[in-house]
């Protein structure tokens, strides 16, 4: 499934205007919406709480940081 994507900004505001990098992160994002869908459908057939499963992938999210 394809996304509408945003325009990717530098820290600095400038437009990312690198063809290859854009396409590698449109297909990081894309994979990692699956593999979250994925995620969500195999909690939701074992039982779980949609919503307290939602609210900790959100909370994953959160927890990312940036190591450089």
């Amino acid at each position: 499934m394809k996304y509408k994507m945003p325009v990717w900004l530098t820290e600095q505001g400038e437009k990312v205007a690198c063809v290859e990098k854009i396409k590698v992160m449109q297909e990081n994002l894309e994979e990692l919406h699956q593999m979250a869908q994925d995620a969500f459908e195999d909690g939701i057939l074992m039982g779980i709480d949609p919503k307290q499963l939602k609210a900790f992938i959100l909370s994953l999210v959160d927890k990312i940081h940036n190591p450089y």
